[in-house]
């Protein structure tokens, strides 16, 4: 009796949690379909704001910035993270456990000390802002996320395989190409999903080393937002949220899988 009296209690706690965390945004996704500009008061159902902003060439021109930042600063940090993630994994070196801790000094740095120094650093170097340093930001806070997925899936994964590989006079080119690249490719696929998913919803570090023509869509939604509320915020902030729910879900999925190879026979 006491054990189920515990069960609904934290039941009712998780649901409280979930509610406190993801209320607001489903009011926010509900009013952007909102027939009034008044976000206070619900008058009927709409599309119109999704087709107003769909005609809007500002937002257009940043959901083209967003994307190409996103998919270039992807295809970058994907490669160097997957690299650097079967060096750490496959070698041994002197100063590992240095360099391991390293790696998640981007993800444990605030934000905006790291946007404040990609600042001076691109100053110091005379680089101008614009899109180059907005992808070069990118890749460097998405290359740790992605070296610690696939280094979380080749963790997973069984080695003897490799070896038997190369028993059978594999070469350590085609032991990388028809055995370790398979078996990591769901890591290395959700490490490419979560680092487009930080791009493309990045704001922070974007508001410092953005220039002129590079606006991307977080800041395009924060300079509205200073011009007041609007449903074609909403609607517009709806879309981003959906579409970065569907990449963490995606990269959620697959990434649990590195706990299977070893595992099974």
């Amino acid at each position: 009796m006491q054990k189920t009296w515990r069960s609904h209690l934290m039941a009712a706690y998780s649901l409280a949690i979930l509610a406190f965390l993801y209320l607001p945004l489903l009011i926010l996704a509900m009013y952007s379909f909102n027939e009034s500009r008044i976000n206070a008061v619900w008058t009927g159902f709409t599309f119109n704001w999704y087709e107003a902003l769909f005609q809007n060439r500002r937002v257009l021109e940043a959901l083209t910035n967003s994307l190409f930042i996103a998919v270039i600063s992807t295809i970058a940090s994907t490669t160097l993270g997957t690299i650097a993630a079967i060096a750490l994994n496959r070698y041994q070196y002197k100063y590992k456990p240095v360099i391991n801790g390293l790696l998640y000094l981007p993800i444990l740095i605030p934000e905006i000390v790291m946007g404040l120094s990609l600042l001076v650093l691109f100053a110091q170097a005379q680089v101008p802002l614009g899109k180059t340093t907005l992808i070069l930001a990118h890749i460097t806070f998405c290359v740790s996320f992605v070296v610690i997925t696939v280094n979380a899936r080749l963790e997973g994964m069984r080695h003897e395989l490799e070896q038997a590989a190369m028993d059978l006079y594999a070469t350590p080119w085609k032991t990388f190409r028809y055995v370790t690249l398979p078996l990591a490719l769901p890591g290395i696929v959700a490490g490419a999903l979560i680092a487009f998913t930080l791009s493309i919803d990045d704001f922070i570090i974007s508001f410092f080393v953005a220039g002129p023509n590079s606006t991307t869509l977080p800041l395009y939604i924060y300079a509205m937002v200073k011009r007041g509320i609007s449903p074609e915020i909403n609607a517009l902030s709806t879309l981003l949220m959906f579409a970065t729910i569907t990449l963490v879900v995606i990269a959620q999925i697959l990434q649990p899988q590195h706990t299977s190879d070893k595992n099974s026979d």
